[in-house]
């Protein structure tokens, strides 16, 4: 039985529109019609930074009535790199969960029960260390993260 996607209605750059959840960013990128050379907000509450929605397939749950907006793309991405591949993320931060996602969108195996994050050429005051669950590091240009899958043996 295939799995049925709940649509509500969001609103993009002011415009209302129905959206399957959970959605992508690249779903609601084209939704919105974005252009080229913008990028995608989804709008917080309260004092809190709005968050940059990434054009990729990576699952995004909506709720109901929810706010988007577009705008130019001033940010410049940070260029880091995950198991040999460059990523670019628009975040300050990363956290082991985020690294891990990185690395593996599609997780390995079920024998996987954890991962083993390590990073090099980060910020002066943390060079170089390990990531465990829950922890998050400070980025910088060039960082290089390794994961490792740890399996059941």
């Amino acid at each position: 039985m295939e799995h049925e996607y709940q649509r509500l209605r969001v609103h993009i750059d002011r415009r209302p529109h129905e959206s399957p959840n959970p959605t992508t960013g690249e779903a609601l990128y084209a939704l919105g019609k974005i252009h080229e050379g913008f990028v995608l907000y989804r709008e917080t509450q309260g004092n809190h930074e709005d968050h940059l929605i990434v054009r990729g397939h990576e699952e995004i749950h909506i709720v109901e009535d929810e706010h988007f907006y577009s705008a130019e793309d001033h940010k410049k991405g940070i260029r880091i790199v995950v198991n040999a591949r460059e990523e670019i993320v628009y975040h300050h931060r990363l956290s082991y969960e985020q690294v891990v996602k990185l690395a593996y969108p599609t997780p390995p195996s079920d024998e996987v029960i954890g991962y083993n994050v390590t990073f090099y050429k980060g910020h002066e005051h943390k060079p170089e260390g390990h990531l465990t669950a829950g922890q998050r590091v400070r980025i910088c240009n060039g960082m290089i993260f390794n994961v490792t899958p740890i399996n059941r043996s």
